[in-house]
């Protein structure tokens, strides 16, 4: 049977000096983000998610938002090619981390570049944000590896926030949710809820209609509610600050076989 294993990473101990670029720079306390991150990978567990710890990168500050380094579809996983160059030495301890877990491995080649944040999964459906640390050609290269395996790849622009992920995920019913003013191109989507804080339009599935959410989108978190999901909130401010969310601390591994 399929396992359910989640990939997460350390905090480097230069975290504050993690890029910033859509935002206003605030300082991080690294102490109290190391502390977030803990309860990060608490809940997981909680969820019945097993965390497997990528080995830690201490000289990578953004190293933390291990999602940006691959994208996993069904047993493959693609190893990105960050569009920040700052950032490629993220991807070795991670490309290490899922070959030891099964999974067949392929790399995204220069001149493309993608960050695994700009990557929304719904499905077989696979939104593929292009305009910021993604250009075309990582694109390409994506769809060429994950349509033979069933995947319908779609290309959305990202202009106003740092990935497409930053401005819409997915409900567990497939419905997509966004803060509005972050979005560019809303028709792309079937189905578009709307949150009230930016914060809220990140989720992340956990499984059993349970959604994990940031504790800064109470008002969306009472949405989602009455929907009939159940959101989970965890306090990620420290990392809100360098524009992270919930889905970039972990890379969930659903279809391995181990």
């Amino acid at each position: 049977m399929p396992s359910r294993k989640a990939l997460i990473r350390r905090p480097s101990p230069r975290l504050a000096e993690g890029l910033v670029t859509h935002g206003t720079r605030v300082p991080v306390d690294v102490g109290l983000a190391v502390e977030q991150w803990l309860e990060y990978g608490r809940v997981l567990r909680e969820y019945g998610w097993e965390t497997v710890e990528v080995d830690p990168a201490d000289d990578c500050p953004d190293s933390v938002f291990v999602e940006d380094a691959v994208v996993v579809f069904r047993n493959v996983a693609l190893i990105t090619r960050p569009g920040t160059p700052t950032r490629r030495p993220e991807t070795t301890g991670v490309e290490e981390s899922v070959a030891r877990l099964g999974a067949s491995v392929n790399w995204i080649w220069e001149p493309g570049t993608l960050d695994g944040g700009d990557v929304l999964k719904i499905g077989d459906t696979v939104y593929v944000g292009i305009g910021g640390r993604t250009n075309a050609a990582g694109a390409q290269q994506l769809r060429a590896v994950f349509e033979p395996l069933g995947a319908r790849v779609v290309a959305v622009p990202v202009s106003k926030v740092l990935h497409l992920k930053s401005a819409v995920t997915a409900l567990p019913d497939g419905t997509v949710v966004g803060h509005p003013p972050l979005v560019d191109a809303p028709s792309l989507f079937p189905r578009l809820l709307p949150v009230p804080e930016e914060s809220g339009a990140h989720v992340m599935l956990l499984g059993d209609g349970a959604v994990l959410m940031s504790a800064s989108a109470p008002k969306t978190a009472e949405l989602f509610a009455t929907l009939g999901h159940e959101p989970v909130l965890v306090d990620i401010g420290e990392f809100e600050k360098l524009e992270g969310c919930v889905t970039c601390l972990s890379v969930r591994l659903r279809d391995l076989y181990v």
